[in-house]
């Protein structure tokens, strides 16, 4: 009895690790061209700009808020990034579009600061607010257009390796992640300022009255998360190769997706880059299985829906 207790307590545990297991076995079976070598080149590709928003996404429901304002900086680095790159040239404007996603970043924990916005629910409607005005100025800079970077007479070097260059067997987007969850790694376990984070999110009166620089904390935590939107957009249109003003649409949802199906708990406080990798790996996963078996784009929309719920149920079922 004991040791099937304890294998019970396993799966549970580890249940993203179980379903993704089922998904690609089912799959597999089912349609046999899910293990091509053209569709794992393509899930690795899929799974860079969402990988790098999330992994940003992490650090602010570890902290205790909410950033919807990711699709509205997503859509904007990108449009900014493609028209500087004519008269700046690529360099400048990969350097510029990441330092101003940053930039909106630090802007919404500015502003949710002079609000004494404190809760997550504030911080919800507030960078929802600014994802209408980042998608705004992205609509206005392009008129409504899609910038095609084949229009460009610039070279684009940088952006086509990071689009759909290899190194050996991996993707150019996939190193950069690997890179970038190497980094946030390290700061959230071995840095003071990424303990605080989980200590903000747990309990902020008592971080406050613990000596915690909370304000300090929020300042991080939303400067991370647009830098890596930023990333992430630059990733996303050097794969397609436009920028269109809404690119970033339903991102902020994958996202949350992701982090919470990770195993990052939605009350703040509890969490891992390396749970979200997982979390955003099986979110990818299976969009790409419900495209191979032809499940109609509506119904994808119900599906992710229906795993959001199930996921929040679960971690709502683990603090009983």
């Amino acid at each position: 009895m004991t040791r099937r207790f304890d294998l019970k307590k396993i799966m549970m545990d580890n249940l993203v690790l179980v379903v993704i297991f089922l998904l690609v076995i089912i799959t597999a079976i089912v349609e046999p061209n899910f293990m091509s070598e053209a569709n794992m080149t393509n899930l690795m590709r899929q799974f860079g700009p969402l990988s790098l928003v999330s992994l940003g996404m992490t650090f602010v429901i570890i902290g205790g808020f909410i950033d919807l304002s990711v699709a509205g900086i997503i859509s904007l680095v990108a449009v900014v990034t493609v028209a500087l790159i004519d008269p700046l040239g690529q360099v400048n404007a990969l350097l510029i579009g990441v330092a101003l996603g940053a930039g909106l970043g630090l802007i919404n924990s500015i502003l949710l600061l002079t609000c004494g916005a404190m809760t997550q629910a504030e911080a919800l409607f507030i960078t929802f607010g600014m994802s209408s005005v980042y998608s705004a100025l992205a609509l206005i800079i392009t008129d409504g257009a899609t910038l095609h970077m084949t229009w460009l007479t610039t070279p684009q070097t940088i952006f086509e390796t990071i689009g759909s260059g290899t190194v050996g067997v991996l993707s150019v987007s996939f190193i950069i992640f690997l890179v970038c969850l190497a980094i946030l790694y390290v700061f959230q376990g071995e840095t003071h300022a990424g303990r605080s984070i989980s200590y903000t999110g747990g309990n902020k009166v008592a971080a406050i009255l613990s000596g915690i620089p909370v304000k300090r904390s929020m300042v991080i935590i939303y400067t991370i998360s647009g830098f890596m939107a930023a990333v992430g957009s630059v990733v996303l249109f050097s794969r397609v190769t436009t920028a269109a003003p809404i690119i970033g649409r339903g991102f902020e949802t994958n996202a949350i997706l992701s982090v919470v199906v990770g195993g990052t708990s939605l009350k703040g406080g509890k969490g891992s880059v390396l749970r979200t990798v997982l979390g955003v790996l099986l979110v990818t996963l299976l969009s790409n299985c419900m495209n191979l078996l032809g499940v109609p784009p509506y119904m994808q929309v119900v599906l992710r829906g229906a795993v959001l719920v199930l996921a929040i149920w679960l971690d709502n079922r683990k603090e009983l």
